[in-house]
C-alpha cells in the first residue's frame, strides 16, 4: 500500500495543495497526511473514500491497483468529450 501515499502526494501537488490543506478538508491532522504520504500510516476506508472524491479518482487508482487515471466528464457536452480524447490522443502519439 506504499502507492497510496506516492499517489496522495502527486494528487496533492498537482492541484497545488499543502498538508494543511488537504487535512482541513478531510477532517484531519496535517501529521496524517505527512504519515500516509510517508507510509507509515494508512486511511480509514471512510478517508480513503472522501480522497478519492475531492481528486476524482478512483479507490483503486489511489491503492495502485488500477494504473489508469480516468477524467471525469459529467456534465460535458458530447462535442466537448470528443475534443478532450482527441487531445488525449495527441499527447499519447506526442509520447511515443
Amino acid at each position: 500500500m506504499i502507492k497510496f501515499g506516492i499517489r496522495l502526494r502527486a494528487l496533492r501537488k498537482e492541484r497545488k495543495l499543502t498538508q494543511k490543506v488537504l487535512a482541513d478538508r478531510l477532517g484531519l491532522a496535517t501529521s496524517a497526511i505527512c504519515s500516509y504520504e510517508a507510509g507509515t500510516r494508512y486511511p480509514s476506508y471512510e478517508v480513503l473514500i472522501k480522497v478519492a472524491g475531492i481528486f476524482r479518482v478512483s479507490t483503486d487508482y489511489l491503492l495502485g491497483i488500477e494504473k489508469n487515471r480516468y477524467i471525469d466528464v459529467t456534465g460535458l457536452l458530447e462535442e466537448d468529450i470528443e475534443i478532450l480524447t482527441m487531445l488525449a490522443d495527441s499527447l499519447r502519439k506526442k509520447k511515443k
